[in-house]
């Protein structure tokens, strides 16, 4: 444990660089609560989206980072900002008619458009959970609703009440002028509409904690900030939450950078130290737009989870995360195939070099056996040649290739060739082209076809990538237009695997009967 912990405290893997950062924080002494609390916040006021689920998991990522190098207990939470007001009806979800009855209700007071759930609001919140449950993630769920609600708010509505003036300079100054006109830190729930009002208030009475106000029908109304009466204004909120729960580290995308004074701000004014930040860059979508809930562009995490397993998707989450990335169907087959490799290499490696290995994190250091003796991509080529429809035509070819292999040795491959076939039909299917050779590509393919018909070296995938080169390197400068033909004649797409791997798995004598196929034009439709 020991030597763990030294090669930790200097490892460069981001999540030991944030640990370390977090742990300064507590050197003098430990917390007075008796551990470090990590949150994260969800806005439900659509669908989860991929971005949540990674920020949970590049949370955990340095809450387990943390624990290898300090003995302080931590807890995570995730918070759900379900009170808010709905602003707009998403656009991905049925009802939209009757949803727009209930706008500027807390999502937990609209009605549910699935039909599943108490509202809208509990939907979104069981699918976050549901989610967040698959990856087996280790969390505690807060409902801004039941904080509200409960009581346990409370305390710090009352001292915001006490600090409004203090608290209110600290937001008009990130306000334009006519918004400082009307605008307060709480907003009042009408006790008979339900509705999240945004009207300026009269009175915000320290003494007895209750804000007076008058609603949009000019009566005047006092109500108790306490008791899920009133909710505070997001921006406001943050900065409480952190200070009502004694948050110790929150991470967050870009697009909020710019309020991290003002959350800050707000939380020492209500008398506690902010938390450690991270700001993370944005996922955009296949058109470069940042990936909203509302608008459901981009990938969902039950799409990435239809095509490539769940330590795939964290693999990618945890690849340079200050850098913005594009995140749309095309990504998933290097993740898959990455994510192996890494996961292959682990045994292998120093200390030093797991704890740098992404797979170490998306693990907690429990780090599996791979065994993809076929990667993910070849296994789409394969399905692409093959026009497969099952895996176990897939599972035909592995076990010529990898005699010991069986669904049931091997998991993660058989999951895989799944995932491959799935992406196959959705994907590639549709989108393939074959053509006829040219004269000189022609001549190399009938090369290529005797050298394998006359081949006795079996499924040695060097050797068959030796025949291949030699079949173009006198033909072709440079030589990547003769893989590019062997893609586009024989597999119909414009890139491929390394091409005597594929030979070895497909065989040899399946490959000399494609290349018949296609120098008698039978590919081409």
């Amino acid at each position: 444990m020991s030597e763990l912990r030294d090669a930790a405290m200097t490892s460069k893997a981001w999540p030991f660089e944030e640990a370390r950062r977090l742990l300064k924080r507590y050197e003098k002494a430990p917390p007075e609560k008796g551990h470090v609390l990590f949150e994260t916040g969800y806005g439900p006021s659509g669908l989860p989206h991929i971005g949540t689920f990674g920020e949970v998991a590049r949370t955990t990522m340095i809450r387990r980072a943390f624990e290898a190098i300090s003995d302080i207990p931590t807890r995570l939470i995730c918070f759900s900002d379900d009170m808010d007001g709905m602003r707009k009806v998403p656009d991905n979800v049925p009802q939209q008619d009757m949803l727009r009855e209930h706008l500027q209700k807390p999502l937990t007071a609209v009605p549910d458009p699935f039909g599943e759930y108490e509202s809208f609001g509990h939907h979104n919140n069981a699918m976050l959970r549901r989610f967040l449950d698959t990856f087996g993630f280790e969390y505690e769920f807060y409902s801004a609703t039941e904080f509200y609600k409960s009581g346990a708010f409370d305390e710090t509505l009352l001292k915001a009440a006490e600090k409004y003036d203090d608290l209110m300079k600290i937001m008009l100054k990130s306000l334009r002028e006519e918004r400082q006109q009307t605008y307060s830190i709480f907003l009042p729930i009408h006790p008979e509409t339900g509705r999240v009002l945004y009207v300026p208030l009269k009175e915000v009475n320290a003494k007895d904690g209750t804000i007076t106000f008058d609603d949009e029908d000019g009566r005047e109304w006092t109500l108790p900030v306490t008791g899920g009466n009133v909710k505070l204004q997001w921006k406001p909120d943050f900065g409480a939450r952190w200070a009502a729960l004694g948050v110790d580290f929150e991470m967050y995308g870009k697009d909020h950078s710019t309020n991290t004074p003002i959350y800050d701000g707000i939380c020492r004014t209500l008398g506690v130290r902010p938390p450690e930040h991270f700001t993370y860059e944005l996922f955009l979508d296949d058109k470069g737009e940042k990936i909203s809930k509302s608008k459901g562009n981009g990938l969902s995490i039950d799409e990435w989870l239809t095509y490539a397993s769940t330590e795939s998707l964290a693999y990618f989450m945890y690849q340079k995360p200050k850098t913005a990335k594009r995140m749309f169907f095309d990504v998933i087959p290097r993740a898959m195939d990455e994510y192996h490799q890494q996961l292959a290499a682990y045994p292998r490696q120093t200390l030093e070099q797991q704890l740098n290995n992404p797979v170490h994190h998306i693990h907690s250091g429990d780090v599996p056996e791979s065994k993809m003796v076929v990667n993910y991509s070849m296994l789409l080529n394969l399905a692409s040649v093959a026009s497969a429809h099952d895996k176990s035509v897939l599972w035909g070819f592995i076990r010529n290739y990898a005699p010991d292999a069986t669904p049931e040795t091997h998991p993660d491959l058989d999951a895989a060739a799944g995932y491959a076939i799935k992406y196959y039909e959705d994907f590639v299917a549709p989108t393939k082209a074959y053509r006829l050779p040219t004269d000189l590509e022609r001549e190399a393919l009938e090369d290529l076809r005797g050298r394998l018909a006359a081949w006795e070296g079996g499924n040695d995938a060097e050797g068959l990538q030796g025949e291949v080169f030699a079949c173009g390197r006198e033909r072709f400068e440079p030589m990547r237009d003769w893989f590019k033909a062997l893609y586009q004649v024989l597999l119909g797409a414009d890139q491929g695997p390394r091409f005597g791997s594929f030979i070895a798995l497909y065989g040899v004598d399946e490959t000399v009967a494609l290349i018949d196929r296609a120098l008698a034009g039978e590919l081409v439709k």
